[in-house]
């Protein structure tokens, strides 16, 4: 991996760099999706069946774009039982950990008569996008599902591309039969984004949607980002890792490595003290290159978002991990909850030595679906929240609002806005 020192003209080209991984760079796309998002908003399920079969190559009707229950069932009743062990684990530990995120209503009284508060309601409908083109991801299905059913959203339905065959992956069944869903279509890409925001004969349009994709899914929701809402508008994967000189080198670059093999625009960093680290960490690398399976992948990441950073001081690097703002940051250092205290954006943090971010993936309990491109810096990981919204309630007795009537009209009249000082003023005539 290239080796670089950390200085502000260095620091500016990286962050340059990374956020050209930002879907919002890629306007050569918005064209085609925005003749994607308009055909099926104008044509419903006639166009989303013209591009099943334009983009996956398996033609669909009213009666065969929905995952049957038969379907579901042979995909569980056929699965690796040890793996649907796993995968129950996992769905235990990321519930428990969602379910201490749930809010409740409240509501605030006063002896004069006033009655203020708030109304927590889940979403009616989340539309959950799960990718299926190049691999498959259970874990997603998980992570997106799971915070939607502790909020107590009624209707989940999921879209996800199926195979030439026409069939979704096994995983991915399994995966929904554990959380409880069975609404599920086999669509992808921006046409699943359309159908789901706008609604079709056959898919129902939701209230939110949720789950990663590729560019054009990015792309997609971005595009119908307030017709319905949406988590984020997802950019590819990375990784920051700070460590010092008692971070074990080839812990360091199995790590990095863990989300270079993603895709090519995945980004791999490490911000360390020690060019000794570096050096190792290097050669550690070069190692499991002719190990693992995904080395062209990989290779192509670290050539263009892939880093070994040195610092000066722990306190720089952890200056410069607030200004990346990374997905997932490690923290290998000989106090990591002491460094941890001085960092204030990142998606999700990782410390110590076992705390490697695959365990955040899959299984620990906290949500994988986290923001990317600098966007840690005002968005938060996937949450119960996501799937609540918030209704103000406000109550006022006469004699309550009595003592201020005339504070608000004013304040009214003070912006020209008379007939919301008459709506008081009526009251008290």
């Amino acid at each position: 991996m290239r080796q670089i020192k950390l200085t502000e003209e260095t620091k500016k080209d990286i962050l340059t760099t990374l956020l050209k991984r930002s879907p919002s760079q890629y306007p050569e796309y918005e064209k085609t999706v925005s003749e994607i998002l308009n055909n099926v908003r104008n044509n419903g399920d006639k166009a989303v069946f013209e591009y099943t079969e334009k983009f996956d190559g398996y033609k669909y009707d009213e009666n065969t774009i929905r995952v049957t229950e038969k379907e579901i069932n042979e995909a569980y009743n056929n699965y690796d039982k040890e793996l649907i062990a796993i995968m129950e684990k996992a769905f235990n530990n990321i519930k428990e950990y969602h379910e201490k995120q749930k809010q409740n209503s409240w509501i605030s009284t006063k002896e004069d008569g006033t009655l203020l508060g708030v109304k927590v309601s889940a979403i009616e409908k989340a539309g959950v996008y799960v990718p299926g083109g190049k691999a498959a991801y259970p874990s997603s299905t998980l992570m997106c599902v799971i915070p939607a059913l502790v909020a107590g959203v009624e209707r989940i339905v999921m879209v996800t591309p199926a195979n030439k065959e026409g069939k979704v992956a096994d995983c991915t069944l399994v995966a929904a039969k554990i959380c409880g869903v069975n609404e599920i279509y086999k669509v992808g890409g921006a046409q699943a984004i359309a159908a789901l925001a706008y609604g079709t004969e056959t898919i129902p349009k939701v209230d939110k949607i949720v789950g990663p994709g590729n560019i054009f899914v990015a792309l997609a929701k971005k595009a119908v980002f307030g017709h319905v809402s949406i988590d984020s508008v997802a950019g590819p994967s990375e990784i920051l890792v700070i460590a010092d000189d008692t971070a074990n080198p080839r812990y360091v670059a199995a790590d990095l490595l863990s989300q270079a093999e993603h895709d090519q625009l995945a980004s791999a960093i490490l911000l360390t003290t020690s060019k000794e680290l570096a050096d190792k960490v290097s050669a550690e690398v070069d190692i499991f290159l002719k190990e693992l399976s995904r080395t062209e992948i990989i290779e192509k990441s670290l050539e263009n978002y892939g880093y070994i950073i040195l610092c000066d001081s722990i306190d720089d690097a952890i200056d410069a991990a607030n200004e990346i703002a990374s997905e997932h940051l490690e923290i290998l250092t000989k106090n990591p909850y002491e460094t941890m205290t001085k960092i204030k954006n990142a998606g999700a943090i990782f410390l110590g030595e076992y705390s490697s971010e695959p365990l955040g993936d899959y299984f620990a309990g906290p949500n994988h679906v986290l923001p990317t491109n600098g966007t840690a810096k005002f968005f938060s990981p996937l949450s119960v929240d996501a799937f609540i919204k918030k209704t103000s309630i406000i109550s006022y007795s006469k004699d309550a609002l009595k003592e201020i009537h005339t504070d608000i009209e004013r304040f009214a009249l003070s912006e020209g806005l008379s007939a919301h000082a008459n709506s008081i003023k009526v009251r008290f005539e």
